[in-house]
């Protein structure tokens, strides 16, 4: 399946939608990404009263089926970002990789686990480099890596 479909602004009435792509990807990824702390929902109530009313959240909708990716952005962060676990290594994270570069005002920043090496390969080769390495200094308690991209 390929999806031609150009990022949109996501709605506030798809937080459910949007939550339920996140939990599948950050499942499936496992274990290049922890699994998460939160049940699921903690998750759908996090993107409904946090992601959706304080980020700008863009999303991919698939040919035959709902949103398939998605991006949260917030002051010049990329915050979450998001592929249906079926669909990956077709574009779509770089199209909303680009889509986050083209509204940026300045640098963008991230992080994901140092685990998740096709993350970071994703990263940088994107033009993302690392700033930092933690050792774990987050509510999953494991290494992550901050990256930055300057336009």
């Amino acid at each position: 399946m390929t999806t031609g479909a150009p990022p949109r602004r996501a709605a506030p009435e798809e937080s459910d939608a949007i939550a339920d792509l996140w939990l599948r990807s950050r499942k499936a990824s496992f274990p290049a990404n922890p699994l998460p702390v939160h049940d699921d929902d903690d998750v759908r109530n996090y993107f409904a009263t946090v992601v959706m009313p304080t980020m700008e959240v863009w999303v991919i909708d698939g040919d035959v089926s709902g949103i398939v990716a998605l991006m949260a952005l917030q002051s010049g962060w990329v915050e979450h970002l998001h592929v249906d676990p079926e669909l990956t290594g077709l574009g779509l994270g770089s199209r909303l990789i680009e889509t986050a570069k083209q509204r940026s005002r300045g640098d963008l920043d991230l992080w994901t686990f140092q685990s998740n090496a096709g993350a970071r390969r994703f990263y940088e080769r994107h033009g993302f480099v690392v700033v930092a390495l933690t050792d774990g200094d987050n509510e999953e308690g494991e290494p992550d890596v901050h990256y930055r991209w300057s336009p």
